[in-house]
Order: C-alpha cells, then structure tokens, then sequence
C-alpha cells in the first residue's frame, strides 16, 4: 500500500512539473515549410495575391510626386514605385499591379474590406490607426510633418503670427486635428476654412477663400508645383507633426506584412550598399559582400523565410531601383517638387537622416 502511494504522488510531481516546464522552444502553431524545409509563414493574402496574379494597391487619387496619372493614364510616383517595387517581389513583374484610387475617407475601409492588398498612399502612422482600426504599418516610407503653404507677400515669417487667419485644411483628416491641438495649445484664434478632400482644399486656397493652406509638407509641395505661379507662394518653417507615411496592411496576416516591411528594406538596404537599377545584375553576378548576396539571391534560403523565391529583392530593386533613386526620380531634384532629403535621408549621409533598415541577416 505505501508502495503504491509513493508511486501515485511521484506521478502526480512528474505530471506537474511537465505543466510547469513546457519544452524549450516548442513553436506556438506548426510553421509551414518550403521545399528546402525553411519555415515561411501561412499567409492569406500573399497566396491570394499568387493565385490571382497581381497586386491589388490602394493609392491617392491625385498627389503629384506620390500618386498621378500621365497623359497616358500610366501612373506615377514615390508610392506607386513602391507598389511596382512590391509587385516585382511577389509576382515577378513590377507591371503586374492594379491601382486603386481611394479617397481619405475610405482608404482604410477598402483596406480593412480586402478591396486592395496594400495601402500605398500617404497615410500617417498613429496609435489610433494602428491600434484601433485594424490596420498594421509595415514600416516608414517617407518621415514627414505637417506645415504651412502661404502667399509670399503676407511676408510671414512664423505659424504664430496667424492669429485670426482662415486656413484651408482637409476635413477629418489628421491635418485638421493637429491644427486644434497646436492652435489651442498656444491659445491662438484661427478660423478652418473645411474641404472634404485636399485637391479641393488646394482650389480654395488658390481661389483666395483662406489666406493659409495646412497639411504634410510633402502634400503643400505638391500642391504648390500644380500652382500658376510657384515663387509667389512659400513654405512656413514650421512643422506642427509628426506623420511617419508608411505602406499599410490588414491585420491578422503577419507573413503579408513582413512581406510589404521587407521589400522597403530592400530599397532601403540597396541605397546603403550602392545598389541601383543599373548595376543590380551585376552585382548580383559578382558582389562578394555577404549582405549583398543575402539581398539579391547569392545566398539561397532567405526569400523561402518570407514564402518567396531568393530573388525577390533582386527584382523589387531591378523594377525602380533603390530607395535613393525612387525619391530623386519622384520628389527629389529630378522631380519639379525639388524636396530636399532632410529627415529622409540614410542614417549614414553627410548630413544624417532617419532613413534605416535592420540587417539583414
């Protein structure tokens, strides 16, 4: 009997202690696993995007710079390269993409509802959109902030001295609340003069019913280059914000995400080694830098983590070039907005930005 009692509570320890102490390392959900044997994530979203062909990218409507049809109905910009540059990953061709204009106040809506794959069209990072809206951000594409667009001959010199000045803004949108926020911090009088979308917000202010524009300063300088006479209206040195735009996608899909992250890095990552378009093949060929043969393929098992080929980076780079040249091509000197770098340039330039990629290893 006391036999059997010690083996009943050496049982009962045993049983216990495995509850306590799971197995080291035991993974949460069976991973699913390529044909080399990586692990690659399950997602939803990259296999409909396989299965159908193309990419399905939500972008604005009309933002010159970010997002704009030719004479030709091709479309063009910062974010659409990204969408081309995402395209190229998946898909294997930057051509195989489906643009969807979405106006601000139902960007989010036709992401959330599957409408699109990706949301490529200036929208910032904030905690209610990324905690409370069921979207997630795979990153920053662009830091930005907002500011003022002013007539030259107000000779302003500062955003404080807008006391009782009419000022254009976007209805709903971030722009408006910043302005509350910063007005009312500084118990300044202002009057908002309210359009339901930003091109009708630029109308009026070129019309002269308010006296100042507000919204991110990538925005003003887009709407400035579509204005008769650019030099008769300046940019106010102050930004008001913090608007990090960034791609974003539905939550609940972590390998679609890592995906969408992973391809900006790519662009990103390209800059930092010196990788362009015009010497990506090259350097596939012959580069001996180990990030570099992570990045365009030489090193195999890398794009299987993603549930992607080892060249996926290589096309994404080969379809728009790296990040540095997708900026000066669409917003930088080779463009008519003639944006400097500033915050968005590499964390290792002469004059240092925010631009960073993790490593890729």
């Amino acid at each position: 009997m006391k036999r059997l009692a010690l083996a009943l509570l050496l049982a009962l320890t045993a049983t216990a202690c495995e509850r306590k102490a799971p197995v080291s390392g035991a993974p949460d959900r069976i991973p699913v696993t390529d044909a080399a044997g990586a692990a690659t994530p399950a997602s939803r979203t990259l296999a409909a995007v396989k299965a159908r062909g193309a990419l399905r990218c939500g972008v604005n409507p009309e933002l010159a710079g970010f997002s704009h049809q030719d004479g030709q109905g091709r479309w063009t910009g910062f974010d659409i390269d990204f969408c081309r540059a995402l395209a190229g990953a998946v898909v294997g061709s930057p051509d195989r993409v489906v643009f969807v204009p979405l106006s601000n106040d139902m960007r989010l809506a036709a992401l959330k509802a599957g409408q699109v794959d990706v949301l490529s069209r200036n929208t910032s990072w904030t905690f209610s959109r990324d905690a409370g809206e069921g979207v997630d951000f795979a990153g920053v594409s662009y830091y930005d902030g907002q500011g003022f667009l002013a007539p030259r001959d107000l000779t302003l010199q500062s955003a404080s001295e807008l006391s009782g000045a009419k000022i254009c803004v976007q209805s709903g949108s971030t722009s408006e609340l910043n302005l509350r926020d910063w007005f009312g911090a500084r118990s300044i009088n202002w009057m908002p003069v309210l359009a339901p979308t930003l091109e009708r917000a630029r109308a009026d202010y070129e019309r002269g019913v308010c006296d100042v524009l507000s919204a991110d300063i990538s925005a003003l300088a887009s709407a400035r280059a579509t204005l008769a006479n650019q030099n008769a209206h300046v940019l106010l040195p102050d930004v008001i914000s913090k608007e990090p735009l960034g791609p974003a996608v539905r939550q609940g899909d972590p390998g679609w995400t890592d995906v969408v992250r992973w391809t900006l890095n790519a662009l990103i990552l390209a800059e930092e080694a010196g990788v362009t378009r015009d010497t990506v093949d090259r350097q596939r060929r012959e580069s001996t830098a180990p990030e570099v043969r992570r990045l365009l393929g030489g090193d195999a098992g890398y794009g299987g983590m993603l549930g992607l080929d080892d060249a996926w980076a290589f096309r994404a780079i080969k379809a728009v070039g790296s990040y540095g040249e997708v900026f000066d091509r669409n917003l930088g000197q080779e463009s008519a907005l003639k944006l400097e770098r500033g915050q968005n340039a590499l964390w290792t330039a002469a004059k240092p930005g925010l631009l960073y990629s993790p490593p890729l290893r």
